[in-house]
């Protein structure tokens, strides 16, 4: 049962932000976010606290002769959907993740496997790339290193849209491949890595650096892939002195190298402030779903079986062919399944 007091402080905080905003409050742009935060939890509140009062109201009805067969027809559907309606409002209630709403950086490097790591990692790229086609977001890739066989051997792109960090986050981790590489004519079954994390991307006013901390670089860049045979000094390097984090834009205008690669560096650096407040809150939050711990193996693509396997939640699925087209959505919603699972339990033990 939720507490009655609970709710009501949430709606009277609802009305409070709505009588602010039409008195046009200085600080509008802030009030008009957490007035959106609470809109689909108000609403949430409003279906199930109508519905107690509908069950009420047709529990009295049963006395009236004339309004009695309406009351048994009505009174099994109210009380089948008010356990329903209490499960989603409780799902509401859950707290949220600042960054959830935020675009993201994936950041994907090849791991213990050498040349078939980085094709592996090239996979990866485009598994992405087509998850974020399908759900409709902007997938631009900011800087990449391809190997000589055509994989990776690291790269950077910046998702926009809906939800994007909500979704993604779960992604960090090491992602593990079993197959026969391209490269072995043996026809040997090799084991190779690919690091994938993803981040929030930093606001301006989350993180603040200053000019002495930094140190800008301008080099020289050929374009991607070999095929570009002139070369620019367009490229951009940040080196961010007390962290030590080296970040590389290699576009074709400088300018717009100089704001990526500070974009870049703003949310790395936002990204570890998260990753030590996080450590502070929780001691056991490696063994967390969607932690972000870049250390842990969440997943293996076995593609002799066709076979896709997440670790953390135990989660096996037999169409690896589909997954690696971008094929996502029911992984992504098991893990958010299990996140809110566990945090229901949280709440209530």
């Amino acid at each position: 049962m939720i507490p009655r007091d609970t709710l009501m402080q949430i709606t009277q905080r609802f009305e409070y932000l709505e009588a602010a905003m039409a008195q046009g409050d200085a600080d509008i742009a802030k009030l008009a976010k957490e007035y959106s935060d609470l809109r689909p939890v108000v609403e949430q509140i409003h279906a199930y606290i109508q519905t107690e009062t509908d069950i009420v109201d047709a529990k009295a009805m049963l006395s009236d002769p004339d309004m009695a067969e309406l009351a048994e027809e009505e009174l099994p559907v109210l009380l089948a959907r008010l356990p329903e309606l209490e499960g989603a409002l409780q799902i509401a209630l859950l707290p949220k993740d600042a960054a959830d709403a935020r675009p993201a950086m994936i950041e994907i490097r090849p791991g213990t496997g050498g040349d078939e790591a980085s094709l592996f990692a090239g996979d990866l790229l485009r598994m992405y790339q087509r998850y974020s086609d399908a759900q409709g977001w902007k997938f631009e890739i900011i800087e990449l290193q391809e190997s000589e066989l055509g994989g990776v051997k690291e790269v950077t792109a910046h998702v926009q849209g809906e939800g994007v960090f909500a979704k993604l986050k779960f992604e960090s981790g090491v992602h593990r491949v079993q197959r026969v590489p391209a490269t072995e004519s043996g026809g040997r079954i090799h084991t190779s890595a690919a690091t994938v994390a993803v981040l929030p991307e930093a606001e301006d006013v989350d993180i603040d650096i200053a000019t002495t901390d930094i140190r800008i670089d301008t080099m020289r860049a050929s374009g991607a892939g070999g095929q570009h045979v002139n070369t620019t000094d367009s490229a951009v390097r940040i080196t961010h002195i007390p962290s030590g984090i080296v970040v590389v834009s290699s576009e074709k205008s400088q300018h717009r190298n100089r704001e990526i690669a500070m974009q870049v560096l703003k949310t790395r650096l936002y990204d570890m402030e998260r990753q030590r407040i996080d450590g502070e809150r929780s001691a056991d939050r490696k063994a967390q779903v969607g932690s972000g711990d870049r250390s842990e193996r969440i997943r293996t693509y076995n593609f002799p079986q066709g076979r896709m396997t997440d670790h953390r939640i135990n989660l096996t699925l037999y169409k690896l062919d589909q997954v690696m087209q971008g094929d996502l959505e029911e992984i992504i919603d098991a893990l958010q399944a299990e996140t809110q699972a566990r945090l229901m339990a949280e709440m209530n033990g």
